[in-house]
């Protein structure tokens, strides 16, 4: 494993790799919660408290949870519920196979719950329409096998259909997402289908989409070639627009989704990113992590950004929460920026606003000649990290947030795929 430590990461991550590799791990982790909490890694690590304060460690994220510790700003709406008891110990494993697979086990301890607060029950979330189903599939190929949720509304009427494929975040499932975005309700409105992929806890211990490891960042290689798999098959086996294919995820998933697009512009007409990183942010753990925490990927960054537009430009609708502790709002600025690389003669007009009740927003949308929206950058204020609009009857959701949801699917039925 090497040394050198990544560009833009805190100082004091090799230290956290040569405790790691020796098997200090309470050390290690006690380090990395005091390097993000901007102290120095000089003084003695000391063992982490069972309920981590301020920081929560989150699959392959380590978190800030902004609304705790002496640091936190009065006005945070990313709130989240202590986490539970430290389980049994696997640090021994952890520490044969490297840092990544140390962090990994380390955060599978730490089970997070939503950022709803206050420890109230969800919800139920909204039943069935007679004649619509929401029910399992699998689909396996070259590269594995992957589970999914289908939704298929009652309201198909006649002809083909478009499809949007939701990428759901760290700790989240189809169903939660689902009811967390209620994207179902919307597609129901639209006669739209929805597919809900699936990542299982034997691909990540806490169910994220490995977005960081380059053998998922390539089209026809890992996570890529699953999640293309699946919406190949439900266009072949379903009444789908081919024209009309669509990709969205949350913070791991939005940086899948992100990925999707570069990788498949043939595939997705257009892409949406809540709270995700661009493709190319990172290459390993420690990178992903700089890129999390600070949003700047130096050289790495630079040259990710050159590969931009490699196929056709993808149109993208971008959301992310200017107070996210957990994914730097930087990052909503770099999806941007690679959204439009490729794309010459574009405009650009601002806007703000403020729905009432709800939270104020600016919005950039980036124009071809032809008034086309290429790419729509919304950056929400005062919210944290979590599905603007959201239902409380999922996790990780911001209800006074202006609804992604319901903007996602406009801006996506705006769009079809041109003719290559």
């Amino acid at each position: 494993m090497s040394q050198t430590r990544p560009t833009g990461l805190p100082p004091g991550m090799d230290e956290v790799a040569r405790l790691t590799q020796a098997g200090r791990l309470t050390e290690a982790t006690g380090l990395i919660q005091r390097l993000l909490r901007g102290e120095g890694a000089t003084e003695p690590a000391a063992a982490p408290a069972a309920v981590p304060d301020p920081t929560v460690l989150e699959g392959e994220f380590v978190r800030l949870d902004a609304a705790s510790g002496p640091q936190a700003r009065s006005d945070t709406k990313d709130h989240v519920r202590p986490a539970g008891k430290m389980a049994g110990s696997r640090a021994g494993k952890g520490a044969r196979t490297g840092l990544g697979e140390t962090l990994r086990g380390l955060a599978a301890r730490l089970q997070p719950t939503g950022l709803r607060g206050g420890g109230a029950p969800r919800p139920p979330a909204e039943p069935l329409p007679d004649g619509a189903s929401f029910a399992t599939a699998s689909h396996s190929g070259a590269s594995g096998t992957r589970a999914y949720k289908l939704y298929v509304p009652a309201n198909r009427g006649d002809g083909r259909r478009p499809l949007v494929v939701m990428l759901h975040g760290c700790t989240q499932s189809p169903d939660d997402f689902s009811a967390g975005t209620r994207m179902n309700a919307f597609a129901e409105q639209h006669g739209v289908y929805v597919a809900y992929p699936e990542q299982p806890a034997s691909a990540n211990a806490q169910r994220c989409w490995n977005w960081f490891k380059p053998e998922d960042q390539r089209r026809g290689q890992g996570e890529p070639d699953l999640l293309a798999g699946i919406t190949r098959r439900i266009i072949h086996d379903h009444p789908i627009d081919p024209n009309r294919v669509y990709i969205a995820g949350l913070s791991a998933g939005g940086a899948a989704a992100a990925i999707m697009g570069e990788a498949y512009p043939d595939l997705y007409a257009a892409v949406g990113v809540h709270s995700g990183l661009p493709a190319g942010a990172a290459h390993d753990l420690p990178s992903a992590l700089a890129a999390m925490h600070q949003g700047d990927y130096g050289a790495m960054g630079r040259a990710g950004a050159g590969r931009a537009g490699a196929g056709r430009p993808v149109p993208t609708i971008i959301f992310h929460g200017d107070r996210d502790t957990v994914v730097h709002p930087r990052n909503g600025d770099h999806v941007a920026a690679r959204a439009t690389a490729a794309a010459a003669g574009l405009g650009t007009e601002v806007q703000h606003g403020e729905a009432p009740g709800r939270r104020s927003y600016s919005r950039i949308l980036h124009t071809d000649p032809s008034g086309r929206t290429l790419c729509e950058q919304w950056a929400i204020h005062g919210a944290g990290h979590a599905w603007a609009g959201g239902s409380p009857a999922g996790s990780y959701t911001d209800p006074q947030g202006p609804d992604a949801t319901a903007e996602m699917m406009r801006f996506f039925l705006e769009h079809r795929a041109e003719p290559s």
